[in-house]
């Protein structure tokens, strides 16, 4: 199971559907999340498609119900948004204290790139003094610049989500949710 966590506004909807639908037009537009959402991910082979709960940015203290049976986490932060981009390392710190995430994979989306100016990247990891946190944590994360509008990154982010470590894991059948005793990744019905 993956999911797509991050504070109020950081952009999660938007990512998600640009994940999900692939080609969004101009007047898209989405509305703050108050509970989950949930998309499904084809991977780019169209072998596999795996499920994401995006849990909104006002359950915060809630997210923790949500962590059992969680491989992987999308952490969303709004990097042209420099008042909420340290809140969002306070958040992300208490999420790899929790010990039911000691061996999860995060993927670290700075959002909004394309509202960003270039040097936003770097300034977005000094805040939440990333380099730290990589020594501090026994999680592997992976930093992700990407724009739900543009589609900037989301292939990539596509790519993490289906990496080739994960899908080695679940054997030669293919049958992912059997070997990772998670019921979100499905081989698709022919």
């Amino acid at each position: 199971m993956c999911l797509c966590i991050g504070p109020i506004k950081s952009g999660k909807t938007m990512l998600m559907k640009r994940l999900q639908d692939g080609d969004l037009d101009e007047a898209s537009q989405t509305v703050p999340t108050n509970g989950v959402n949930l998309f499904t991910v084809r991977s780019k082979d169209g072998h596999f498609d795996i499920v994401v709960k995006e849990i909104g940015g006002c359950m915060a203290p809630m997210w923790k119900n949500y962590f059992s049976r969680i491989k992987k986490i999308i952490y969303v932060i709004d990097a042209s948004n420099l008042c909420q981009i340290s809140a969002a390392g306070v958040l992300l710190y208490s999420i790899l204290v929790e010990p039911k995430l000691d061996n999860i994979k995060i993927a670290l989306v700075l959002g909004k790139m394309d509202l960003s100016y270039r040097q936003m990247r770097n300034e977005a990891l000094l805040m939440i003094h990333f380099a730290r946190l990589k020594r501090e944590v026994q999680q592997k994360i992976t930093v992700i610049e990407a724009s739900g509008m543009t589609g900037q990154g989301v292939e990539i982010i596509r790519d993490w989500i289906f990496d080739p470590e994960t899908l080695k894991a679940v054997g030669s059948t293919g049958n992912a949710a059997a070997a990772a005793n998670v019921d979100a990744v499905l081989p698709l019905k022919k």
